[in-house]
């Protein structure tokens, strides 16, 4: 089965960093951009629904931007050239919008009544965006922090960190945003197109270093 990027006449996932940079720079100078912007669980209840996407434009720092859009940048078009075969053009859209929601929604239902609790950026998204691609090409190389790391052993490793961190909770990184939406990014894919689990399977017996 083979995948091969297409030459796309409009990029949506460079026109979503766009985005997600001019908001977010906004917000930096301007706090009460970023109060309207981001997942705060009393907002919701009073019926600013529109919080579960916002909240993915707006981002804590320059870092955070900057880790989320680069890898946005490196592997949205791959995805992007996969779900466009869809829903007239819009389907890596709804992929990326849909992943900031079910991302986002298991830390709601855990926080919904906690006033002190919210949660701002893109990690949810893009950690759907990243784990749909190592669908695609397991054993890509993907550089952390200079460092090459096959994409798959980068999954797991993602994974076990994101668990672990999760339940020492000693910081105000939402890892449970990571995992859903790394969770969302494969399941989504495999029921979009079931042939990419054998495709991915058969991928992982090719090790190409041996």
């Amino acid at each position: 089965m083979n995948y091969i990027m297409l030459n796309l006449p409009f990029n949506h996932s460079i026109t979503i960093i766009i985005i997600t940079v001019v908001i977010s720079l906004i917000a930096f100078s301007n706090q009460k951009a970023m109060n309207r912007l981001i997942f705060w669980p009393p907002a919701i209840q009073k019926g600013q629904f529109d919080r579960f996407i916002t909240h993915g434009f707006v981002h804590a720092d320059g870092m955070h931007l900057l880790f989320n859009m680069i890898t946005l940048f490196f592997f949205g078009s791959v995805i992007e050239s996969f779900y466009r075969q869809y829903l007239f053009n819009m389907g890596f859209v709804l992929f990326y919008m849909g992943a900031l929601v079910i991302a986002i929604l298991p830390s709601y239902l855990k926080h919904k009544n906690d006033f002190q609790w919210a949660s701002l950026g893109a990690s949810g998204a893009v950690s759907a965006v990243l784990f749909s691609y190592i669908l695609f090409k397991p054993w890509s190389l993907i550089f952390v922090f200079f460092v090459p790391v096959p994409a798959i052993i980068f999954a797991l490793l993602y994974a076990g960190y994101s668990i672990w961190a999760g339940k020492k909770n000693q910081s105000n990184t939402n890892h449970s945003a990571h995992l859903w939406g790394a969770a969302y990014g494969v399941v989504v894919t495999i029921l979009v197109e079931p042939q990419i689990l054998p495709h991915f399977l058969t991928q992982l017996t090719q090790i190409p270093f041996f």
